[in-house]
């Protein structure tokens, strides 16, 4: 999937094509060879999404969860969490670069938070959620509490010895929210697992819902985000200053 939020903002057709498009050619043709299960790894983007990948997101969730049915043995369920350190393009790395290149650590804004968990956490959860899973279920995990991306860079600066670098403020990015949604409610039930909770997804036409994929994957960049709109109305695309690289 394209996971980063600036570049599928900044390419919205191959967002769509990469991410529901690609996961819809993963379902159908895992059920069409009588895969046992398919594990959707989603995000917390995904939740009331401000941005096009968390959207895109959305929507492989609405295709993974409503493609169960009683004609395939394939079970075919989603688990969605937050960011993982250490990951491709995760803040982490970037900072170890900016200290070794002697330069300020970049954060959008001083007061930008998101939930993180570890690789082998990460890892972990998934596998145990795909054990109990029996398709249709939307597993959530507790990422704990949020960490301030400002808090983080000051930590590491100075378990450098190089806070003199000091942290620039650049702007929020494109469709970035400054809170993530927790991922956890009241509504959610706990399983087995402490940190694992189940909630299952609206119901949705699939075949429906195919034909407004396809029609999504041939419109222009300019007409994705009312495209996504129509199949995630709770979409409300952020315009943030398009400055920012952090």
């Amino acid at each position: 999937a394209y996971k980063h939020v600036p570049l599928c903002e900044f390419n919205p057709h191959l967002a769509v094509k990469n991410n529901v498009v690609g996961t819809k050619n993963v379902i159908d043709l895992s059920k069409k060879y009588g895969a046992k299960k398919v594990v959707l790894i989603s995000t917390d983007k995904a939740v009331r999404p401000t941005n096009i990948m968390g959207t895109t997101k959305r929507i492989c969730e609405l295709y993974a969860l409503n493609s169960n049915d009683a004609a395939s043995d394939t079970q075919i369920v989603a688990v969605r969490f937050g960011n993982v350190l250490g990951s491709s393009g995760s803040v982490i790395p970037k900072f170890k670069r900016q200290i070794e290149a002697n330069e300020p650590l970049t954060v959008t804004h001083p007061e930008i938070t998101r939930y993180f968990m570890l690789v082998s956490e990460a890892c972990q959860l998934v596998l145990q959620a795909a054990s109990i899973a029996q398709g249709g279920e939307l597993f959530v995990l507790d990422m704990g509490e949020p960490v301030k991306i400002a808090d983080l860079a000051k930590r590491m600066l100075q378990l450098a010895g190089k806070e003199e670098l000091g942290i620039k403020f650049v702007g929020l990015r494109p469709g970035e929210k400054l809170y993530e949604e927790l991922l956890i409610d009241e509504n959610d039930k706990s399983t087995k697992y402490q940190s694992i909770f189940v909630t299952h997804s609206a119901k949705y036409d699939l075949q429906e819902l195919s034909s407004q994929i396809e029609e999504l994957s041939e419109c222009e960049d300019a007409q994705v985000a009312d495209k996504l709109k129509r199949i995630v109305p709770e979409f409300s695309h952020r315009l943030n200053d398009m400055k920012g690289t952090a």
